[in-house]
This record gives C-alpha cells, structure tokens and sequence, in this order.
C-alpha cells in the first residue's frame, strides 16, 4: 500500500484534483500509465471517503473559541471540488465558517496567488486585518506576500498561543484583533 500511495496515486497527482481536474479524468490518466494498477486507482477513488481522518480536536477547540468570540472565519483550502462535499458531511465545524473557498472550484490550489485573490474578493477580506494560518510553508509565505498575517500551524497549542499574541483569544471579545 505505501509504494502505491508513493509511486502511483502520488503527491503530485492529488494536487492536480485539488487545481480543479475532474475524478474521472484523473484515473482514466493515472491507469494509462499504470494499467496493471488500474482496479486500485478505481478503487482509492471509489472509496476515497475512507482515506479522510478525524477531526483535530484542539483545532477545533480554537475554531470554536475564536466563533464564541465571534471572529469572522474563513476557509481556503487545497480539496478536490467533487470530494469537498464529503468531507462538509464528515466535519460539522465546517459549518461554522462563514465562507469556504475551495481550490478545485477556482482551478488553482494555494500557494498560487490567484486562489487568496479569490478569497479576497467573494468575501471581502482586507489581508493586513486578516489572519492566514496554514501548515504549509509555502502557503504561509505566498498568503504573506499578498499582505496576510501568516501563522504557520504546528499544533493546536502553539495556535492557540500565537491567536493569544494577537489578541484574537484570551482578553475581550469582538474585534480586538485580526479577523
């Protein structure tokens, strides 16, 4: 299983659903060149839904504190546009954000710029007033140079410390920070 998930349904491949590349095609492209691995691409698409782990409950915690305080959310994430809905399904915090712009629907994945530009205009966002956080690197650095604060997601303790830096949690509620 972890020389098919390294050498076949690779990294790189995922990342082409998350730009916008439809399932079907996908797979039709991935078992022409492994035809011998063709049932098993079927297959991890087919039952993708069982690849998708829990939710990670001291993230939520701060999602739910930062909600109580009633800091606007916002998401932007790298996911597949035809996958997205079950993952809405799985994790009901997703719920709680306002807005959610979702890589496969505009046709480009973070750190492309062009998938923040959307961020900022379906929903209004002012990057210097507005909190990134990202457990990539490179997502941080491209939300960064389009004027975000960038906190880079280690864990939900060092989180919940560096939302507390910024008066974001902690202190009084309701705009005393960054959204």
């Amino acid at each position: 299983m972890e020389r098919f998930l390294a050498e076949v349904t690779t990294q790189e491949w995922n990342a082409a659903q998350d730009a916008g590349r439809p399932w079907a095609e996908a797979v039709e492209v991935l078992a022409g060149r492994f035809p011998d691995q063709r049932s098993l691409i079927e297959a991890y698409r087919l039952r993708w839904a069982e690849t998708l782990g829990g939710a990670i409950d001291g993230t939520v915690e701060v999602l739910s504190d930062l909600r109580d305080r009633g800091v606007r959310l916002l998401a932007l994430s790298n996911w597949s546009a035809e996958t997205f809905p079950v993952a809405r399904d799985r994790y009901p915090f997703l719920a709680w954000f306002e807005g959610i712009v979702i890589s496969g629907e505009v046709g480009v994945a973070k750190p492309d710029a062009r998938v923040f530009e959307a961020l900022i205009e379906r929903y209004g966002v002012a990057p210097s007033r507005t909190v990134f956080v990202d457990d990539s690197e490179a997502n941080v650095v491209a939300a960064e140079a389009l004027g975000f604060i960038g906190v880079r997601f280690v864990d939900p303790g060092t989180l919940r410390a560096d939302l507390e830096r910024m008066g974001l949690l902690g202190g009084r509620a309701g705009g005393s920070g960054p959204s």
